[in-house]
């Protein structure tokens, strides 16, 4: 069952700006190290901060909450599967509230897509609860 979609679409010369603007202290505050560490070795690592900004409002969206009740910007990290697949890990507040909405005997499961064309970013999170076996 679906528990939340979120989408996002942000534009990818206004994060080159803030970023150009407040620099480490902008992508301290928004990115978890992981985020970072994969967004610097890329040769287009604004494109890449744009879209993992994208899926984290796309991910606050489909949570229920947006950016408020204890969701903050690094409780949700992007992150890919062994398969290549994104992703998002959820801590702290996020976390909690993933689980407040995930029904008992069920585990959620959170797909993304994330994709940029031009000076756009786009992002959709679906999130899922999936019956345990046995559960």
């Amino acid at each position: 069952m679906i528990l939340g979609v979120g989408s996002d679409i942000t534009d990818v010369n206004r994060i080159a700006k803030v970023i150009e603007r407040h620099g480490d202290r902008f992508i301290d505050r928004i990115f978890t190290p992981t985020e970072r560490a994969l967004a610097e070795r890329r040769r287009n690592r604004i494109e890449t901060y744009a879209k993992r900004f994208a899926a984290k409002e796309a991910c606050a969206k489909a949570l229920g909450t947006g950016l408020r009740a204890g969701v903050w910007w690094r409780d949700m990290g992007v992150v890919n599967l062994k398969s290549g697949r994104p992703t998002l890990e959820l801590t702290g507040g996020a976390k909690r509230r993933l689980d407040a909405i995930t029904p008992a005997g069920h585990e959620a499961r959170i797909d993304l897509t994330i994709s940029d064309e031009g000076a756009t970013a786009l992002a959709l999170v679906i999130i899922s609860a999936v019956a345990v076996r046995g559960g």
